[in-house]
């Protein structure tokens, strides 16, 4: 078995899907169900002896210690995280809570844990980390791609607190020769994405016939990484990753968000065109920028490649003609994500802009 930690949200539900798709591995599943922890994400797995899911906090010591006892799991991938960088402008202390003492409890528990197994199992154990390229701050244009040597320079409460765990997590492994793994990965994007960030955000204002807000000029760019693609990353480093080590995880698109809006217009004036002949191109609407908005990341995937032999399966084009695919295909789960509660969210972060 593994413990899985926010195996609700965005990509800990894909990674277990995933996971239990190619082999009968057991899936312990903490997740605290917070507003992007999503039980339907994981509806499939209904009646699945293989999937036991538990609602609690990393953050709970006793919770995760006791878990550990019963179900005795030989790794722990931690993807529990607050993750968006404007609901870290608006409230960081969520971001310091779960991120850094969150993964601080988590530490802690897993230690104790891992401390009392026999040395063939206590050998064999892995805590695989799961965190960001944004730990990096950001690049000019011209410059080298993150490499996973990149000093650690984050600009948002968000990328501030996943840098702390980060470096919890590396002491853990330096102080007390806990078995970790560190992965740092690009923007993600695909199935069961919580639609506050932008490629689903808007897919759904499109077809709302909303506007299509964009930060800025547009032009800030990332590298995206479509979510299969990052699962597929994390079983490799978890199966056959040097401990101790850290690998960056990229999908070798790097694009402007303006471009990818663009893209996802074309795709659905193809696959769903406006009643009135007009591109969802028309709804593009410029906002105010983001406070101290990282200009551009990319991800230098080499080592991964080198060490492990990953590449990513999906190019941006392949992968975000999916994404938008599953969206129309997904209209109820669409429909009961965006709650009263989210729709409050996106009239305090955008009206003002």
């Amino acid at each position: 078995m593994i413990l899985v930690t926010g195996g609700a949200g965005f990509i800990g539900s894909n990674f277990v899907l995933d996971w239990l798709a190619r082999n009968d591995e057991a899936v312990l599943n903490l997740d605290l169900l917070t507003y992007a922890g999503n039980l339907e994400n994981l509806a499939t797995l209904a009646g699945d002896a293989r999937h036991i899911f538990v609602q609690g906090d990393i953050g709970d010591q006793a919770l995760v210690a006791r878990l550990l006892a019963e179900h005795k799991p030989r790794a722990v991938l931690n993807f529990a995280a607050e993750s968006h960088v404007d609901r870290s402008i608006h409230g960081p202390a969520d971001f310091i809570r779960t991120n850094v003492v969150g993964t601080f409890g988590l530490l802690e528990a897993v230690r104790a844990y891992w401390s009392g197994l026999d040395d063939a199992d206590k050998t064999a154990f892995r805590f695989l980390h799961v965190s960001t390229d944004e730990v990096y701050g950001s690049l000019e244009k011209g410059e080298p791609p993150f490499a996973e040597t990149h000093r650690y320079e984050p600009n948002s409460p968000y990328s501030a607190s996943k840098a702390a765990s980060d470096h919890l997590v590396r002491a853990y492994h330096h102080t007390y020769g806990l078995p970790v793994l560190t992965t740092n990965c690009s923007n993600n994007y695909g199935p069961y994405h919580f639609p506050e960030k932008l490629i689903p955000l808007c897919i759904l204002n499109a077809l709302a016939g909303k506007p299509l807000p964009i930060y800025g000029d547009g032009q800030q760019i990332r590298d995206w990484l479509y979510v299969t693609d990052h699962c597929s990353a994390i079983r490799e480093v978890l199966a056959r990753g040097h401990v101790g080590e850290t690998y960056n995880v990229g999908g070798w698109n790097e694009k402007a968000n303006l471009d990818v809006v663009k893209t996802l217009c074309a795709i659905l004036d193809e696959l769903q065109p406006r009643a009135d002949g007009a591109s969802y191109a028309t709804q593009i609407t410029f906002v105010t920028d983001r406070p101290g908005h990282d200009r551009r990341y990319a991800i230098d995937a080499r080592k991964l490649e080198r060490e492990l032999g990953w590449k990513p399966a999906e190019t941006f084009e392949s992968g975000i003609r999916k994404t938008v695919q599953w969206y129309l295909d997904h209209a109820a789960w669409t429909a009961n994500v965006s709650s009263g509660a989210y729709r409050q969210w996106l009239d305090r972060n955008y009206a003002a802009r």
